[in-house]
C-alpha cells in the first residue's frame, strides 16, 4: 500500500502544487478556525476570523477573557455561533487550566497523550483534534475527513464501514511520519474533492488519479 499512497500523493502533488494550508498567522488563529470550521465552509471562518483581528482578540488571553455571549457576536458569521462560543471557552479553559495559556506548553506534552486530553475537550472530535496537532502544532498526525473518506472508497482502498481511526491509520502505518507531508497530502486530497471528486458528480473525465492502478 506504501506505493499506491505514494502515487497518489505524486499525481495529486504535480496536479495541484502545494496548497499552503493552514492558512493563518500564528497556531493559535488555526486553533480557533479549526474549532469553527466545524459544519459550515471556510468563507464564513475567515470572515469571523478577520472580525476577531479587527477587535484585536485573536490571542488566547484576549479570547479567554471576553465574555462568551460577547464572542458569540462576533463570530456570528461562522454560523452556530452560541455552540462555537461554548466550545472555543471550553477550549480555552482547559488551556489555561492545564497549560497556564500557554500553546508552546501544551505543544511539550507526548502526541498521543495529548491527543487524548483535546477529545475529553467538550466539543473537540477526532478531525478537529487531530487538525490542532498537525496544522497548528506541527505535529506527524494524519487528518481525516470526508473528502478523504469519499476519494479512497471511489479506489477500493478502503471499505464503507470503515471508522476514523481505520483510515487514519492506513496512511499512517503506510506512509513516513512526516508533518510536511501529512500537511500536503491531505490539503491537496481536499481540493480534489471540492473541485474533482464531488460527492453527487465525480468529474472523473479530468481528475489527476483518472489512470491510476
Amino acid at each position: 500500500m506504501t506505493g499506491k499512497l505514494d502515487l497518489i500523493y505524486e499525481k495529486l502533488y504535480k496536479h495541484f502544487g502545494p496548497q499552503h494550508w493552514w492558512p493563518a498567522d500564528s497556531a493559535f488563529e488555526v486553533i480557533v478556525g479549526a474549532i469553527l470550521t466545524q459544519n459550515t465552509n471556510w468563507s464564513n471562518v475567515r470572515k469571523a476570523l478577520n472580525n476577531l483581528k479587527k477587535h484585536k482578540l485573536l490571542k488566547p488571553e484576549k479570547l479567554y477573557r471576553i465574555s462568551q455571549k460577547r464572542l458569540a457576536a462576533l463570530i456570528r458569521s461562522a454560523g452556530y455561533f452560541n455552540i462555537k462560543a461554548k466550545r472555543l471557552k471550553t477550549f480555552l479553559n482547559f488551556l489555561f487550566q492545564s497549560y497556564q495559556g500557554s500553546l508552546k506548553k501544551m505543544s511539550g506534552i507526548d502526541t498521543g497523550i495529548l491527543r487524548q486530553q483535546l477529545l475529553s475537550v467538550n466539543g473537540i472530535g477526532p478531525e478537529t483534534a487531530d487538525s490542532i496537532l498537525l496544522y497548528a502544532l506541527n505535529k506527524p498526525v494524519f487528518v481525516v475527513d470526508t473528502y478523504t473518506k469519499r476519494i479512497l472508497l471511489r479506489h477500493c482502498l478502503i471499505k464503507e464501514n470503515a471508522r476514523y481511526e481505520d483510515i487514519q491509520d492506513f496512511f499512517m502505518k503506510n506512509l513516513k511520519r512526516d508533518a510536511k507531508l501529512f500537511n500536503e497530502y491531505h490539503a491537496i486530497l481536499v481540493r480534489l474533492g471540492k473541485e474533482i471528486c464531488i460527492k453527487k458528480k465525480p468529474r472523473c473525465e479530468i481528475c489527476a488519479l483518472k489512470n491510476y492502478k
